[in-house]
């Protein structure tokens, strides 16, 4: 069971609108994602498009993964930049995880800017079948 937690995401967003935050380094930038159930596994992608590999962290504590990546404008030599709207800088997540993920086993690939996770549920959070015994076969074992 993932649980998501981001209540100020609006509020920042608004108000680096109103007050004309532009995109520096230093800002915290989100990424989106999605998330969803696919057999035995929770599956998490993250869109990160333009990241250095080498750049994207991801830890878990106490059933909190966050992952952070970072882009930069590198124009390289002496050129001058004329437009820069794509965001830059620090991108960053946190999702709690339940406690019927398996936090060790998580895996991570990323490929077409795209980061995926994808978390195992733990073997005791699986569905099972309950025999229902009773009647006739409950006489059968203790004659």
């Amino acid at each position: 069971m993932l649980m998501r937690t981001d209540p100020f995401r609006e509020l920042d967003r608004l108000t680096q609108q109103f007050l004309g935050a532009n995109g520096t380094a230093s800002r915290q930038v989100m990424m989106p994602m999605d998330a969803y159930r696919s057999g035995n596994e929770y599956v998490v992608a993250f869109d990160l498009p333009g990241v250095s590999p080498d750049s994207i962290e991801i830890d878990v504590e106490r059933n909190v993964l966050t992952v952070k990546a970072e882009r930069t404008l590198e124009p390289g030599g002496d050129a001058e930049v004329q437009v820069a709207e794509r965001p830059r800088g620090v991108f960053s997540r946190q999702l709690f995880l339940g406690d019927t993920l398996k936090t060790d086993d998580i895996s991570a690939d990323y490929d077409a800017g795209v980061l995926t996770l994808r978390i195992p549920i733990a073997e005791q959070a699986k569905p099972r079948k309950i025999a229902v015994t009773g009647g006739e076969t409950a006489k059968q074992i203790n004659p």
